[in-house]
């Protein structure tokens, strides 16, 4: 279950990476299609479990606000993936993602009970490249994107190639948010 920024926002953080791409050509990078913000990560899911998913996500998602959010800066995890942070509603994030998270579980479905860590996965290493991740991180620390509304909630799949190329990824469904953005102060944050 993920949110995924508009193509504005992507496009833009795609820009600033430029330079980023050419100094560390070496690693995985996600397609810019594929970027997005787990908000639960599910792991396998039976495809008979997904029209449980949709009924429960469906009504629940119409009646919740939209949330404002933008990418800034950048990081990594023990430097193998490279990731732009989050910044915004931070607070409607996270109940958002608890929301997602208990609908999700009354239909059954397991997933990685893990606390929440907004990022935008951008980038893997490859087992012997312990510089590049960090190498891109500082490249990055300066980005600060334009403010964005989350507008959908995604049921995204993933497709494992084989070899060790980018994972893609795939909606299975998305539901847009229908009571508004929360707290909406306009372009501000």
């Amino acid at each position: 279950m993920a949110l995924a920024p508009p193509d504005d926002a992507k496009d833009e953080l795609a820009r600033f990476l430029r330079p980023v791409y050419a100094q560390c050509p070496q690693l995985r990078w996600n397609r810019i299609e594929d970027w997005h913000i787990t908000l639960a990560f599910l792991g396998e899911v039976p495809v008979e479990v997904v029209p449980s998913l949709r009924s429960a996500l469906g009504d629940w998602t119409a009646s919740r606000h939209a949330v404002r959010l933008g990418l800034h800066g950048a990081g990594h995890f023990d430097q193998r993936l490279l990731w732009s942070g989050i910044g915004g509603d931070l607070e409607g994030l996270h109940l958002l993602a608890e929301g997602v998270r208990e609908r999700v579980e009354s239909c059954g479905v397991g997933f990685r009970d893990r606390p929440l860590s907004p990022h935008l996965t951008l980038a893997r290493s490859r087992r012997d490249d312990p510089s590049s991740v960090p190498k891109a991180a500082e490249g990055l620390a300066g980005f600060v994107g334009r403010p964005w509304v989350a507008e959908r909630l995604h049921l995204v799949g993933s497709n494992f190639g084989r070899g060790p190329g980018p994972i893609r990824y795939r909606d299975i469904e998305a539901w847009r948010f229908g009571a508004g953005v929360r707290g909406d102060r306009g372009g501000a944050w």
